[in-house]
């Protein structure tokens, strides 16, 4: 029954209207390009939305633990006011992530969100009760905020894991790529200082060439999955880097660094090397 709710939810199209409207609230109120990248985690090869989450669930967790225990309220209190005050960085890095990503998947992140609103609503009305001298009250919330954090905590790992929000969808392209090195194409064929898409297996793979020099990157957006093949070129040589035609991550094509998101991951390299003219790739 559960799976089947997480599923409608996926499909409620009712939720649709909202979602736009966050979604323009978001990218409104985040503009600037670097503090997007900082807060999708682009700088960092690494999403931070799911590491800036453990912050506030670690001491929510150790409050309730410390709850259990006679004699601990004090440190549970200081536990519950320093994760409700960890919240916020947590939240807005989400919001982020969310903005950009599908409409199904925008549905659960919704849900999402707002389970999480609850939850920190029942942990502020909790530490206001410790603070105001009612601890069994201030206990009693706490708990019930801690429950309601497990269901938000539920519908992001099914945002992560089953739907693939945040994931490297690149990375499963790595997998498709053959063990043995692999003739792709001719050096000669490739142009200089421009990429190229050719097929490793079946598996789609653009390749930049400087002099004798190729290196070869999975071609579908480690985001999203877009056509990095059909996306825009900017810079040149070393600094060259081609612009995802879906979201705009950018990556340079000399090594397949992130240099602006929403990408929160590197776009994966493969060996390449080049025998009596034929460029070869492997899996790494």
């Amino acid at each position: 029954m559960l799976r089947q709710a997480i599923t409608r939810l996926e499909q409620a199209e009712a939720l649709d209207g909202a979602s736009d409207k966050m979604q323009a609230v978001v990218s409104a109120a985040i503009r600037p390009r670097l503090l997007r990248d900082l807060l999708h985690g682009t700088k960092s090869g690494h999403p931070v939305h799911p590491v800036l989450v453990q912050v506030p669930l670690g001491a929510f967790l150790s409050a309730a633990v410390l709850d259990a225990i006679p004699g601990m309220q004090k440190a549970a209190t200081t536990l519950i006011g320093f994760g409700t005050a960890s919240v916020l960085p947590a939240a807005i890095a989400g919001w982020v992530d969310w903005s950009e990503m599908t409409k199904d998947r925008r549905r659960v992140g919704l849900v999402h969100a707002t389970t999480n609103v609850v939850a920190t609503a029942l942990y502020a009305s909790s530490l206001v009760a410790r603070l105001t001298g009612h601890p069994t009250r201030g206990k009693a919330l706490a708990y019930a905020g801690l429950s309601v954090a497990g269901a938000g905590g539920y519908l992001g790992g099914h945002l992560a894991y089953a739907q693939g929000g945040g994931i490297s969808h690149a990375a499963t392209e790595v997998a498709l790529v053959p063990e043995e090195w692999t003739e792709v194409t001719s050096l000669s064929s490739l142009p200089d200082g421009k990429p190229a898409v050719r097929k490793a297996g079946d598996v789609p793979v653009l390749l930049y060439r400087q002099g004798d020099r190729v290196t070869a990157l999975i071609e579908r957006c480690s985001h999203e999955a877009g056509p990095l093949g059909e996306g825009e070129v900017v810079g040149s040589g070393s600094s060259a880097c081609v612009v995802c035609p879906w979201h705009g991550s950018t990556f340079r094509l000399s090594d397949g660094l992130a240099v602006h998101g929403p990408a929160g991951n590197d776009q994966p390299v493969l060996p390449v090397r080049i025998v009596g003219g034929a460029v070869q790739v492997r899996r790494p």
